[in-house]
Parts: structure tokens; C-alpha cells; sequence
């Protein structure tokens, strides 16, 4: 792996350069360009901040996953929250309220947080906590989607807030796409893409990858196509085996190796767009930056996680807040065990270690 690569430089060289590309484009695009150019600025206060905090002994991450629903109007083929119940077809009564997530965003901006990943189940679908995330101009929200709820309104409300960035979910092609997540999704995915290509809202795309799809996804031919729709940031996720008979999906060494390389050989190709890998960019940063390291996950009913595919907490965010939390045993106790930052298999380390992560409870 790539043992010089840090990915926090990276996201922040990105968004200089998507100011720069906005800039070549200013008069088609004014809107986005004012918005990174001010969003460039705000993430310098934010490192700054985080700075002070460590200076004092207080590491805290930039990034922040938050899934803010366990809804999914969705039932894709090897999904992991489903698998592990953190989806479903209704919402839980203790999910944490709009209000409630304007409350963990507001310390997110005070710690200095300025990347903060929205997932769920479906996270369109609680439209009242992506206004909540809208009020936080120096925040940056890709808020991860299957693009199938995203009509005219909501559109519009893209184009007024820049700070929300759609990442639609693909598997591939219409063919591997639409054999795990439904016939006729993949073309929907598409429409959106060229809808909000049209508006000249900033977006991204989010891959599963597997044994069987690494090829297809990260080819220069299906990559100029998603460039061609207005596709900016390209996340590549690991798949994670939610039963034995899918293990064989699940990259090895090999893979990774692969992946690795085409992303190194993408970067210098589409320098307009931001190619992230996870957990592979994890590797370039010393391993695991789960738990707090380089970011945590907050979970529909605010327990703070190590990781989404950790799912395991002792604190609320809702009792304790964003810097109790970070502070917690359970993420303490994962920070100190070197052994989790060994190889891996499955697509997350902790994945792996889910029964030594039960002993630390």
C-alpha cells in the first residue's frame, strides 16, 4: 500500500482543486465556486482548531460518520445493515430527533470538525435533519445515498445548500448494479446524476467493491463516464461478507494491492475528481481510523461507534456529546491495541476483531 499517502491532505488538496476547476467555470457555476472557496477557508480554521485541542493532549478526528436514520425504501442484495439490523423498513422510536442532530453538528463545528459523513438506511428520507445539516455552512456533508428520492424539491434545496454533497450508491455498470439493488435503479441513479449535472450541483459516487466488480469500477472507461455525467468524488468501500457464502466477494491482499494501484494510476488521470478508498487509505495513516482516530460513528439512536461496520458502543452522544464520547473507554481501549491494526480481511479490521471488540465492553 501506499505508505505515503495521508488522506486528510488529500481531501484538503481536493477541495483546492474543485476550487480551481469551479473558478475555470465561474460564470456557469458561481454558486459552487463561492462555496468551496469559502468552505477552503473554514477548513483552515477548523485544523487550526483541532490543533489547539491536541496541542492540550485532545485528539479530534476531522471526520465524522453519522447515519441519522435506519430507514431504506431498499432491500439490496448482501447489505450489511439490514444484516445487522441497523435497517429496516420503519423508524425506530429512539432515533435521535432533527433538533437533537442539530445539536451533535453545532460541537461538530466547534471541535473543529469539518467532514461529516451522512448514511442510514436511506438518509434522504429524513429531509428534516438534512435541513438541520444545512445551517452548517463551515461543514461539509456528503450524505450517502441510493439517489431514488431525490426529485425537483429536492433538488432545488441542493442547489441552495452547497455544503450538502449527494454521493449516489453504485454497484457498476446497469447490469451489476441493478442485480443487487433492484431492476431499473441504475438508470434512476443516472437521471439524478444528470439532473443535478444540469443544476451544477457538486456530487460524488459511492462503489462497493468486490472480487467480482473491482475491475469494472475502477476502469478508465466507466470512470470517463461518471466524469462525463459531473461526478466529482468517487468513494471505493470495501465490500463486508455479511455471511459465509459471500466471503469469496471479499477483497484479499491481492486485491487490494490492485485497487491500490489503479487508484494511484486514477489520481494522476481524473485530477478533477477526489478518489477515496476505505478502509485502503486507512493503511497510508499508520491503519484502523476507527474509533476516534480519525473518526468515529454515531448511529440513528446516537450511540457512538468505532466504525459502521463495529457496531458497538458505551456512551450516547445525546447524554455525553461529541467530546465525552471520544474520551470513552470502549475507544480508548481500540486505540491502544496495536493488534487491530493488523491485516485484514473482509473490508474493515474491526469487522474481523467484532469478538475482541465485545471483550473491551
Amino acid at each position: 500500500m501506499n505508505q505515503n499517502f495521508n488522506l486528510e491532505e488529500y481531501l484538503n488538496g481536493g477541495v483546492e482543486r474543485l476550487v480551481k476547476d469551479a473558478m475555470k467555470g465561474t460564470l456557469k457555476n458561481p454558486r459552487e465556486s463561492m462555496f468551496l472557496a469559502g468552505y477552503a477557508v473554514n477548513a483552515a480554521k477548523a485544523a487550526k482548531t483541532r490543533h489547539v485541542f491536541e496541542q492540550k493532549g485532545e485528539h479530534i478526528p476531522p471526520f465524522l460518520i453519522a447515519s441519522i436514520t435506519n430507514v431504506c425504501n431498499l432491500q439490496c442484495a448482501g447489505c450489511y445493515a439490514r444484516a445487522s439490523s441497523s435497517c429496516s423498513d420503519r423508524e425506530d422510536r429512539d432515533t435521535l430527533s432533527a433538533d437533537e442532530w442539530g445539536v451533535v453538528f453545532k460541537e461538530a463545528r466547534e471541535l473543529g470538525i469539518s467532514f461529516i459523513l451522512l448514511a442510514g438506511g436511506e438518509p434522504m428520507v429524513r429531509k428534516d435533519i438534512i435541513e438541520q445539516a444545512a445551517i452548517y455552512k463551515e461543514i461539509i456533508f456528503p450524505v450517502f445515498t441510493n439517489g431514488t428520492v431525490i426529485e425537483e424539491e429536492y433538488l432545488q434545496f441542493l442547489d441552495r445548500h452547497r455544503n450538502l454533497i449527494p454521493v449516489l450508491s453504485m454497484e457498476g455498470e446497469e447490469n451489476t448494479t441493478d442485480g443487487r439493488r433492484g431492476k431499473g435503479i441504475y438508470q434512476k441513479v443516472i437521471n439524478t446524476m444528470l439532473a443535478m449535472k444540469k443544476k451544477g450541483i457538486l456530487f460524488g459516487t459511492s462503489i462497493t467493491v468486490t472480487k467480482e466488480n473491482k475491475e469494472e469500477v475502477t476502469s478508465v472507461d466507466f470512470l470517463d463516464k461518471l466524469n462525463q455525467k459531473g461526478c466529482r468524488l468517487v468513494f471505493y468501500v470495501e465490500y463486508v461478507p455479511v455471511s459465509d457464502n459471500t466471503e469469496a466477494l471479499a477483497l484479499e491482499q491481492s486485491d487490494r494491492v490492485y485497487l491500490d494501484n489503479r487508484l494511484n494510476s486514477l489520481r494522476e488521470c481524473f485530477q478533477d475528481m477526489i478518489f477515496i478508498s476505505f478502509p485502503g487509505d486507512e493503511e497510508g495513516a499508520g491503519g484502523c481510523l476507527a474509533a476516534g482516530r480519525g473518526f468515529f460513528h454515531i448511529n440513528a439512536r446516537g450511540g457512538a461507534e468505532p466504525c459502521p461496520f463495529s457496531p458497538y458502543s458505551d456512551c450516547n452522544v445525546k447524554e455525553s456529546g461529541l467530546r465525552a464520547a471520544l474520551k470513552s473507554p470502549l475507544f480508548e481501549k481500540i486505540k491502544e491495541n496495536h493488534r487491530l491494526l493488523a491485516e485484514h480481511i473482509g473490508g474493515c479490521v474491526l469487522f474481523d476483531q467484532k469478538e475482541f471488540v465485545e471483550s473491551l465492553l
